[in-house]
């Protein structure tokens, strides 16, 4: 149950208490007018549906990229079982890829966590085809240099996905509209169930529409973060490491 709240922060608080107080302003001041939502509708659902939709094609894509990176690795790891190395040294090569996707689950955990050790570690494995390349043959090494592209291609793109996110402007415009939409909302409501009528509807009706817009946009902020398992649809990242857990 306590995932199904994770939609709840708060920003949900703040537009509840906007949601309370605006109405309840309205009817002291006596504030009722009948205008075309339209246009309001158009300046909050049509930023937050483009963000939203955004959103989940960054974390559809980050799948592509980490199923690729993964099946990448692992055929490394086959070819590298299969060479003439000694057996220390293939424990010690599947000890470096190990380490790949270590670094790279500890770089997407967390936001601003330093991308150098990743960077490290995908070094470490060319140091050691180097190291090693009198028991790894020529045929070999340029198979495995061609699926190492697949682990760096798929490495990258996952590196800009969870730097660069959706325009920060387009949803810092949307929230703002979501704060100020009680203010213009609440008085048409009003007006359209009558001043004298059950004032404790209009609380519902502009509550319940400033959470379904709140909860809508903390759904997106999450989706945006596919990689931090803080959301209900993030990606489980311990399904594509080297060793599945």
């Amino acid at each position: 149950m306590s995932r199904y709240l994770s939609i709840i922060n708060p920003k949900t608080f703040i537009t509840l208490a906007i949601s309370l107080a605006v109405p309840y302003l309205a009817y002291q001041l006596q504030i009722v007018y009948n205008i075309d939502l339209t246009l309001i509708s158009i300046a909050i659902i049509f930023p937050l549906v483009f963000t939203i939709r955004g959103a989940f094609r960054r974390r559809e894509k980050a799948m592509e990229h980490l199923s690729r990176y993964r099946a990448g690795l692992k055929t490394v790891q086959y070819f590298f079982g299969n060479s003439k190395l000694s057996d220390d040294k293939k424990k010690e090569a599947d000890s470096l890829l190990e380490n790949i996707s270590v670094q790279l689950v500890t770089y997407l955990n967390v936001v601003g966590n330093p991308i150098k050790p990743l960077d490290a570690s995908v070094d470490a494995i060319l140091t050691f085809i180097e190291e090693n390349k009198e028991e790894i043959s020529g045929g070999t090494r340029q198979k495995i240099f061609r699926f190492l592209r697949d682990v760096h291609d798929g490495i990258e793109n996952l590196v800009a996905i969870h730097t660069h996110r959706t325009p920060i402007s387009l949803k810092a415009y949307c929230l703002i509209f979501i704060y100020i939409f009680p203010i213009i909302y609440t008085p048409t409501i009003i007006n359209k169930i009558g001043y004298d009528g059950t004032h404790w509807l209009t609380y519902f009706v502009v509550a319940l529409s400033e959470f379904i817009l709140i909860s809508l946009y903390n759904i997106q902020d999450q989706m945006e973060y596919p990689f931090d398992s803080d959301g209900l649809d993030d990606v489980d990242l311990s399904k594509y490491g080297l060793e599945r857990e």
